[in-house]
């Protein structure tokens, strides 16, 4: 039986599992929403490209399937680049499906043509055009394959829309087989021994290619090694922050505690992550290209290990398949380093106690002790970029696995279309966005997609009126020369209700708790603008005081 290019996209995804897609909807790819028209497939409606994209991400960043976004040439596919730039520096598996122009006008810079092949390859894992409809099977499987295997990462594959339009006769699509490694029987061993000769071993955590077993099956091994365990910049969501062997995160800003003992550590078995310029402190805590300390790097892509620093050993795995492999391991009668463990764990708590004090009428470190006894483990919390993040990264102590949609990237704007994705996904669960004033404008057109699917989400906006970490950046490189960082502000409660929304105002600490009450009980999605003093750059210094250091 034939079928047009459109209807064999939709046979290809729902093959594949897809449940749901993001879109902004375009000309150059009718033939798909037509044929979407029949399936079963949700379409998530956006008002921005890089909007969707941002959703598409996080929806892989939560399931570990590809998230899937349509949008249309030329400025659409410019606008996705945002999300899809983050995809890839973040190892997250998504498939960024674009219209484009017919072929018989390919070359002639048609209206809105761009051979994304040439533009968009150092945004994505691999960039395909489908010029033969009886070939869409073939590269969609391709696609969710090579989004999902190695380190996952964005596929891009562009759809000219008279192919789309074509009936052909074509297999029937079915489902991909991601790539797996495997760690061998003897690197196990040689890890094994390696940890027996260490004084002072240390796990850090980062990277995808995790779920929740996996995450129980490194929490299990480290509690019965007595093992130090960090986790990478903003994959927190990798260990318990409670359990016994946390010792912090690794990643800006980190606990000079922390960071002195990942120097002084003689074993670091760094699984799933990168160690890449954020998470290594600009490349400090780990000698390049020969760290001083024994490395075991662990990584399901061989192109990774060896590319900036030499390990010891390296593990070519996933890891899932890493850490499943440890279950049978016989951890020592005496781990000699379980005293150093409990000091590391005690030094996160105190690191991870907010301030009650700092300049202004509202004080973050109270709201934040708020939120950490007032929300359940389960609760997602997402953001974007910029100081206010610190609040979160530092302050909330994250108990479980798929509760954490932040961008490793560094990409402001990302929170509130990450906050929808994540309510659309998991419905039953409460979602929380941070965002500062600057980085809730970039995207915060999506607050009407939360209002037109119902999702009761809460974004607070941290509001300081700047461009805060530039500004802080400014103020410690050229103290009293302001330029470029102030901002002009909407009401943001207002704002909220203009969308259809929940609005609330907080202007002195004690208003907060019965603001975020009141949004909960709405059942609308709330925005809850938070009214921070500039001065509470940091948790621990003023924006002055960050000014005088550099004057002196």
């Amino acid at each position: 039986m034939k079928r047009t290019g459109g209807e064999l996209i939709v046979e290809a995804l729902k093959a594949n599992g897809v449940k749901r897609l993001s879109c902004v909807p375009g000309e150059s790819f009718l033939a798909v929403l037509d044929a979407l028209y029949d399936s079963d497939i949700e379409i998530v409606v956006c008002r921005q490209e890089g909007g969707a994209a941002m959703m598409a991400d996080a929806w892989g960043r939560l399931t570990g399937e590809p998230g899937i976004c349509m949008v249309t040439r030329g400025p659409g596919a410019a606008n996705a680049t945002a999300g899809l730039h983050i995809a890839r520096q973040d190892s997250i598996p998504m498939i960024l499906f674009i219209g484009q122009v017919q072929r018989d006008a390919r070359e002639r810079e048609a209206f809105q043509e761009v051979e994304f092949r040439r533009a968009l390859t150092e945004f994505a894992k691999w960039v395909g055009e489908i010029d033969d409809a009886s070939r869409i099977p073939e590269f969609v499987t391709r696609a969710f394959a090579i989004a999902t295997s190695g380190r996952p990462g964005p596929v891009v594959l562009s759809l000219p829309e008279d192919m789309l339009r074509d009936a052909v006769e074509a297999p029937r699509a079915k489902r991909y087989a991601r790539v797996e490694a495997h760690p061998g029987t003897r690197q196990i061993d040689d890890l094994y021994l390696r940890l027996l000769r260490a004084e002072r071993p240390m796990v850090i955590l980062g990277g995808t290619r995790w779920d929740a077993d996996a995450v129980a099956e490194i929490q299990a091994f480290a509690e019965r090694f007595k093992l130090p365990v960090g986790c990478s910049f903003r994959r927190q969501m990798l260990f318990d922050h409670l359990h016994p062997s946390y010792s912090g995160d690794v990643g800006i800003g980190i606990n000079p505690d922390l960071a002195k003992e990942i120097h002084e550590s003689d074993l670091l078995i760094l699984i799933g992550g990168r160690l890449s310029e954020m998470p290594s402190s600009g490349y400090t805590l780990l000698d390049i290209p020969y760290p001083q300390q024994s490395l075991v790097h662990v990584h399901p892509d061989p192109s990774e290990l060896g590319r900036v620093y030499r390990p010891d050993l390296a593990i070519c795995a996933s890891p899932e398949d890493f850490v499943a492999a440890l279950a049978d391991l016989e951890a020592p009668p005496l781990a000699g380093w379980s005293e150093r463990t409990e000091r590391m764990h005690d030094a996160y708590l105190a690191w991870s106690t907010p301030p009650m004090q700092g300049p202004g009428a509202v004080q973050m470190g109270p709201i934040m002790a708020w939120i950490e006894e007032n929300t359940r483990p389960d609760t997602i919390f997402t953001n974007g970029a910029g100081n206010y993040a610190t609040w979160l990264h530092r302050f909330h102590r994250f108990r479980r696995f798929e509760t954490q949609a932040a961008p490793t990237s560094g990409s402001m704007g990302y929170g509130l279309p990450a906050a929808v994705a994540a309510k659309k996904l998991f419905p039953g669960r409460e979602v929380i966005c941070f965002a500062g004033d600057g980085c809730f404008l970039m995207h915060g057109q999506e607050f009407a997609t939360a209002v037109r699917y119902g999702l009761p989400l809460i974004a607070l906006v941290i509001n300081n009126g700047i461009y805060g970490t530039i500004r802080m950046h400014q103020e410690r490189e050229y103290p009293g020369r302001v330029s470029g960082t102030d901002l002009t502000n909407p009401d943001f409660a207002a704002l909220a209700r203009a969308y259809g929304g929940h609005g609330e105002t907080v202007e002195r600490t004690e208003e907060f708790a019965a603001a975020f009450e009141r949004a909960r009980v709405s059942g609308k999605p709330s925005i809850i603008e938070i009214k921070l003093d500039p001065e509470a750059i940091t948790p621990t210094r003023t924006l002055s005081e960050i000014a005088q250091t550099k004057s002196r």
